[in-house]
């Protein structure tokens, strides 16, 4: 009996990846169309949709639950590294590599022959895709319909149609949008404008301004080695914490991202994003860093922690570079433990209080009021500061 020629397609559900399936067959000449969604926090029921949807397309279909495991060794990591590539709390980012370890076994259970993802030639994905697929199955080939094609998003909505395709976008509602549970982004149609207002619609985690609650709220975060353990004294697991955090940090009015992005291929680009835990979460980490770190730890780390956004930001998240920079992190969060607390208020996030047993901080020292400091002592150290500069000065300027 003659092999089925196999092709695994990255199924999200969505639009881009569900006419890739007859695309698949009527174009790439394959018989036989495997899809795999990787469940990183997708939204309620658009699981079972996707699985609905490959049944009713004919694929052979697997779905893979593994939100546990992209809190713990995704999440936790990222905050660690204060993750954020200029303004964006890295979520997509972080979620394409754990998809690919998982889709990369399905290869190997289903005997498929080749890879398929609905990346345009614009975007980042193509990028973090296809190095998880070079690292985990070099030896298969890579088709990528929407960049080899250079479809429009109003051609892919009429293929869709042609070909009986339910679909959630129109060409009135463009939004591509895309969920985890660290974040989700949105973008297309009018919000490509720079200049754009986006409207309240495209927005599900987080409240407006004018709706958000009419009071401050002071919530604490309670972090031991550096991953956060507990909200308001109530110690949760790891999923239960972003949920819970993902909804303190929304009613407030916090975690929407509107911005101009610099993606991996060099073009600007206007992003849209929701990241209410990452917008509370992230700065109660900083803000006990800030406690229990030297003055050089910190300015190092600020340095490393921009280096490994970018590295994760350009799919490098495998980099031996990225394991090197894990390392230097890791090795100082035992002492990111205690608490922090924030004021959420209409939007804005504000440190108010951090508390740790290895907290580098003597009151008695800092306090203008204490005697047990000699200040005299420093007459001596200032009348050093800035020596060389003031040579330069008489040498130099005079």
């Amino acid at each position: 009996m003659e092999k089925k020629k196999t092709v695994l397609i990255l199924y999200s559900g969505g639009l881009d990846t569900s006419i890739c399936i007859p695309m698949m067959r009527e174009d790439y000449g394959f018989d036989h169309v495997v899809t795999v969604t990787v469940d990183v926090g997708l939204p309620e029921g658009e699981l079972k949709q996707a699985e609905d949807k490959a049944k009713m397309l004919g694929t052979e279909h697997y779905s893979l639950d593994v939100r546990e495991e992209f809190v713990t060794d995704y999440i936790f990591p990222t905050i660690k590294a204060n993750g954020d590539y200029q303004g964006y709390p890295l979520s997509t980012a972080i979620a394409r590599p754990l998809i690919m370890v998982k889709t990369c076994e399905i290869t190997e259970k289903t005997g498929a022959q080749a890879f398929c993802h609905g990346c345009t030639g614009k975007g980042n994905d193509q990028f973090r895709f296809e190095m998880g697929m070079r690292l985990g199955r070099p030896d298969l080939p890579i088709i990528a319909p929407m960049r080899e094609k250079s479809m429009s998003r109003s051609w892919e909505i009429d293929y869709a149609a042609e070909h009986g395709i339910p679909i959630g976008q129109s060409k009135e509602k463009i939004w591509s949008i895309d969920e985890n549970l660290w974040g989700r982004s949105i973008e297309g149609g009018k919000l490509e404008d720079p200049n754009y207002a986006p409207p309240e619609e495209i927005y599900k985690w987080t409240k407006s301004i004018a709706d958000a609650n009419d009071t401050p709220q002071d919530v604490t975060i309670e972090f031991v080695n550096g991953e956060p353990v507990a909200i308001d004294g109530q110690k949760m697991k790891p999923l239960d914490l972003i949920l819970a955090a993902h909804k303190i940090a929304g009613d407030n009015g916090v975690g929407r991202v509107d911005m101009m992005e610099d993606r991996i291929i060099g073009m600007k680009v206007r992003e849209n994003y929701e990241c209410p835990a990452a917008k509370i979460l992230i700065p109660a980490h900083k803000a006990l860093e800030e406690l229990v770190l030297t003055k050089e730890e910190r300015e190092f780390k600020a340095i490393v922690d921009q280096r490994w956004s970018r590295l994760v930001y350009d799919g490098l998240w495998f980099d031996p570079l990225k394991e090197d920079l894990d390392a230097f992190i890791n090795n100082m969060q035992p002492r990111v433990t205690g608490t922090a607390t924030l004021r959420l208020y209409k939007g804005s996030c504000t440190v108010v209080g951090r508390k740790s047993d290895f907290a580098l901080y003597n009151e008695a020292l800092a306090s203008f009021d204490d005697k047990s400091f000699n200040q005299a002592e420093a007459a001596g150290v200032v009348k050093l500061h800035g020596l060389q500069a003031r040579m330069y000065d008489s040498i130099v300027k005079k």
